[in-house]
C-alpha cells in the first residue's frame, strides 16, 4: 500500500527559494506566485509575469478556488496549450488537456449548448481525461459545471463564470471527488496573435542545462479559413503533375481547419482524427508519421468498442508525408479527407494514395510541428 508520504506528494506544496522579481534580457519580471510543484513534485517552481503593463492573459488569471495548495507548472502549461488552440476557435469550444497535448477538443455544431461541448471533448478519450484541466473560450454556465463535477478534474478554467457555475464547482460537500478542484477565470484570450502578420508581444524560449537559450518567434498560422486550404497537387520530374480527384466537402473542410488548428498545440510528431467538429483521437509524440497515424486510429477504434471503420472523417498531419504508408493507414480506417503541409518529395504518391480511394487532400504549405 502506498504510504501517506507517498500520496502527499502530490498535494503538498514544495515551493522554492525564488525571488520577488527578476530580470530577463532586458525585461523586468515580478512574481505572480510559487506554484504547487514544477513538472514534477521534487522540482520547486514559480510564476512570473512581465512588469511593463502590458495586456496579459496566463499572467493575469485569478484563482476563484485553490484547490489543496494551488497550481502546479503542468497545470499552467496545460493552460497554455489549451488557450493555443482555442484563440483559434471562433465558435463556442472546450480542450480537454492531459501533459500538455489535448486528450479532447470539440467545438459547438448548429445550436450545441455548452454542456454538450464539454462532453464531447470530454468523450473523445474518456480514460485520459481522468485528472485533466478543462479549459474553454466562453463563460461556464451550471449545467455544464454540474457535468464537469461527474468526474476527476484537476482545474478548470474559463473567461467567466456564472453564479450557477460557480454554486457547482464549490460544492464539495455534493461532489466530493472534486473538492480540490481548482477554478481558474482567464481573461479574454480571442485577441492573441495567431496569423501571419499579427503583432507578437513575446518571444519563445527554451533554456537548457547549461543555461544556453533558443529564442524563436511564437508560431502564427497563414491558414484564416478554409479557403487557404490548397487541393494536393504535384508535378513530378518523370510522372508528370497529379491532382486530387475529389474536392473536399464543405462539412470535411470545416473539419480539417478544426483538426489543423487542434494540431498546433499537439506534440509532435502528430495528427488528429475528427469528426463533425470533435476529435475522434490525437496521435502524438510518436517518432514516424505512420506511427502517429496508427496510434490514432488505434485510440479511435479502442473508444468505439471495435468498430473498424471511422468514414467521413478527418485527419490532419503536422508535418508531409515521407511514404505514403501513412496515407494508407489512414484510408485504410476510413478516413475520407487528410490536411497536411505537402512539401514531400512524396506528395505525388501520397495523392495518388488518396485518389485511389476517392479521399481528399488539402495542403496547407506551412508545418505546425510542436516539440514542447
Amino acid at each position: 500500500m502506498m504510504s501517506d508520504d507517498l500520496k502527499d506528494m502530490y498535494r503538498s506544496a514544495n515551493q522554492g527559494d525564488f525571488p520577488d522579481s527578476m530580470e530577463v534580457m532586458g525585461r523586468a519580471y515580478t512574481k505572480v506566485e510559487n506554484l504547487r510543484y514544477g513538472t514534477n513534485p521534487h522540482q520547486p517552481a514559480a510564476f512570473y509575469r512581465p512588469a511593463d503593463g502590458r495586456k496579459l492573459i496566463l499572467g493575469a488569471y485569478e484563482i476563484l478556488k485553490t484547490g489543496k495548495s494551488g497550481l502546479s507548472q503542468t497545470n499552467i502549461e496545460d493552460m497554455h496549450h489549451a488557450v493555443g488552440i482555442l484563440k483559434y476557435m471562433e465558435r463556442p469550444a472546450c480542450a480537454v488537456m492531459k501533459h500538455c497535448n489535448p486528450s479532447g477538443v470539440a467545438t459547438q455544431q448548429e445550436s450545441m449548448p455548452l454542456v454538450e461541448i464539454y462532453q464531447r471533448a470530454r468523450d473523445a478519450d474518456a480514460q485520459a481525461a481522468f485528472g485533466s484541466v478543462v479549459v474553454f473560450n466562453r463563460p461556464v454556465d451550471g449545467d455544464t459545471a454540474e457535468e464537469i463535477m461527474q468526474s476527476i478534474v484537476e482545474g478548470v478554467a474559463a473567461p467567466g463564470f456564472d453564479e450557477a457555475a460557480l454554486d457547482n464547482l464549490k460544492n464539495s460537500e455534493k461532489y466530493r471527488k472534486n473538492k480540490e478542484l481548482r477554478i481558474i477565470k482567464l481573461p479574454d484570450f480571442s485577441g492573441l496573435p495567431k496569423f501571419m502578420g499579427d503583432t507578437v508581444n513575446a518571444l519563445e524560449m527554451k533554456v537548457f542545462d547549461d543555461g544556453s537559450i533558443v529564442l524563436a518567434q511564437p508560431y502564427l498560422s497563414k491558414i484564416r479559413n478554409v479557403k487557404d486550404l490548397v487541393p494536393a497537387y504535384n508535378v513530378h520530374s518523370k510522372k508528370g503533375r497529379i491532382d486530387i480527384a475529389r474536392p473536399a466537402t464543405l462539412r470535411e473542410l470545416d473539419d480539417l481547419l478544426f483538426a489543423w488548428y487542434v494540431n498546433i498545440h499537439v506534440r509532435s510528431n502528430g495528427c488528429v482524427i475528427a469528426h463533425h467538429g470533435q476529435t475522434l483521437a490525437v496521435g502524438t509524440g510518436e517518432q514516424d508519421r505512420v506511427g502517429a497515424v496508427e496510434q490514432a486510429v488505434a485510440k479511435a477504434r479502442a473508444k468505439y468498442k471495435g468498430v473498424e471503420s471511422m468514414e467521413g472523417a478527418v485527419l490532419a498531419s503536422d508535418g508531409f508525408f515521407p511514404f505514403r504508408d501513412a496515407v494508407d493507414a489512414a484510408t485504410g480506417a476510413g478516413i475520407s479527407a487528410i490536411v497536411q503541409p505537402g512539401g514531400s518529395v512524396n506528395d505525388y504518391d501520397a495523392i495518388a494514395a488518396c485518389n485511389e480511394v476517392s479521399a481528399s487532400m488539402v495542403f496547407t504549405g506551412e508545418r505546425c510541428f510542436s516539440h514542447h
